[in-house]
């Protein structure tokens, strides 16, 4: 689907978009419509249940005096409390409407609008920003998809006064829905078409957009030291990788900020092999690593001006007979030994070893690591909240303002010495897992920290997160890529400016 920008006007064919406030008060423009079309859209709203909401969505067929094929009347709720996330919704809901119709072309008025503390040209923006990030799909493998089922729309209009910045505004945010479509393409991927291996060849695509990427193979592992991330893919013919990413926009003697990836390409449990049922889904369990690769490629592609270094720790956890066994001890890059008393807690070991390299190697002011680490943190937050896990309180503070200013939201739990004296163990300095059920993600984070040093470090598990199951505003069913649009707005905000 092509979006571009144009002054308000009526269009002569296809469907026209129109914006109407909760209590279903008309925008100007739809009040202007209203009129043309002998009140055909008060008549529609008040035999419908459409009430104005955000997310709320009616079509008008064929309406009278005009010659377009329909209106779509999307619901702006509040107009004091329309932002740029709830107007990202609203593009996204209005994509959503159309894609269910056979218009091939549509356009949206968006006008201005008292009480709204956004000026028009970012209204627009940030509604067409809403509308591509809806309008993924993975369909790549589906070669007998009935035409129905396709989204037959290619070219939306995003129709406003202030066309010039519309277009400046929607130029950075278009290049972070690149990084999200990138990650969302990784995460959907099967794990025979993507392992270490070819993930790692899809993060070096990124050297056309000028990350400096490098990867480590198991030699180069085995010479670091690396045992924990080597020990978690010793049973998969799909030997490990790890992938270093350089995105230089900053002077160099600035230091970088550090984003660290688990990207466990398939997790069978191992030895501690997992039920079958729902077992595929773990072909996204490598969605920490294609967040990272997917931030880069948005960095990158709006010429973001700071340092970022990008790490992802690549294995597949299978079970055969030079699989890792419970019981057997590691010694990480670190020099700390580890006893691995359940191999499908093998997450932790892969970031172990990438957390030590990359706080040990680039000396970042900041560190932040994502993983589908713990079943523990869906049940404690369900699919709403990642789980924020940090050494920091400012950078924890700032995670989670641009989590809540993009959508992708964080729920702070606590580390504590408690919790690590539960990962001692007798034979080696650190247990994988404790023994026991209790506080499952806090101990895995406190396992993590054990590798960071004194960096400032966060660590976000996203295993709630990752994957949709049902469509959601601006985010369509399947990989989520939660975390893109969060840690680009973290740079954004606190890091460029620095």
């Amino acid at each position: 689907m092509k979006i571009h920008f144009a002054p308000l006007s009526m269009p002569r064919s296809g469907a026209l978009v129109v914006g109407v406030f909760e209590g279903n008060k008309l925008t100007p423009a739809a009040q202007a419509l209203d009129k043309h079309t002998r009140t055909a859209i008060s008549r529609a709203i008040a035999s419908s249940r459409f009430r104005g909401k955000v997310g709320d969505a009616l079509s008008v067929l064929s309406p009278a005096a005009t010659s377009l094929s329909r209106i779509v009347l999307v619901g702006m709720g509040d107009p004091a409390k329309l932002d740029e996330l709830k107007m990202q919704t609203v593009g996204g809901t209005a994509y959503a409407h159309l894609s269910k119709t056979n218009e091939t072309a549509a356009a949206a008025a968006i006008d201005v609008i008292k009480g709204v503390a956004l000026g028009v040209g970012d209204l627009a923006a940030n509604f067409a920003y809403g509308a591509r990030l809806r309008s993924y799909r993975f369909d790549k493998y589906r070669t007998k998809e009935k035409k129905e089922d396709k989204p037959a729309l290619a070219s939306f209009a995003v129709m406003t006064r202030e066309v010039v910045r519309a277009r400046h505004v929607f130029a950075d945010l278009d290049k972070v829905a690149d990084g999200v479509f990138f990650t969302r393409d990784l995460v959907s991927e099967p794990a025979n078409v993507l392992y270490p291996e070819t993930l790692a060849e899809a993060a070096k695509t990124l050297t056309s957009m000028g990350v400096a990427v490098e990867v480590l193979d198991e030699k180069k592992m085995q010479k670091l030291g690396m045992g924990a991330l080597l020990g978690v893919g010793q049973g998969s013919v799909r030997p490990p990788r790890l992938v270093v990413m350089q995105w230089k926009g900053a002077a160099k003697n600035k230091k970088p900020i550090a984003f660290v990836g688990k990207g466990v390409t398939f997790d069978t449990g191992g030895i501690s092999i997992k039920p079958a049922g729902g077992m595929e889904d773990m072909k996204w369990d490598m969605g920490g690593a294609g967040v990272v690769i997917g931030l880069m490629k948005a960095l990158a592609g709006r010429k973001a001006a700071v340092n970022v270094v990008g790490v992802a720790g690549l294995v597949e956890n299978m079970p055969s007979g030079s699989a890792q066994r419970p019981g057997d001890v590691v010694t990480s890059m670190s020099g700390q030994t580890i006893e691995v008393l359940n191999t499908d807690a093998e997450g932790r070991l892969v970031l172990a070893d990438a957390l030590w390299y990359c706080q040990d190697r680039f000396k970042p002011q900041a560190m932040v690591d994502l993983a589908t680490l713990t079943g523990a943190i869906i049940v404690a937050l369900g699919h709403e909240y990642a789980g924020l896990f940090s050494n920091n309180d400012e950078l924890s503070k700032h995670l989670i303002e641009a989590g809540k200013a993009v959508g992708e939201e964080l729920w702070r739990l606590p580390l504590g010495e408690a919790y690590d004296k539960m990962l001692n163990t007798d034979i080696a300095d650190i247990k994988n897992i404790t023994g026991s059920r209790d506080a499952g993600s806090i101990t895995a984070a406190q396992f993590l920290k054990r590798f960071v040093n004194d960096v400032p470090w966060a660590h976000l598990d996203i295993a709630g997160v990752a994957w949709a199951k049902k469509d959601q505003g601006t985010v369509p069913k399947g990989g989520t890529a939660f975390g893109v649009r969060l840690l680009d707005r973290l740079i954004r905000d606190h890091y460029e400016k620095n």
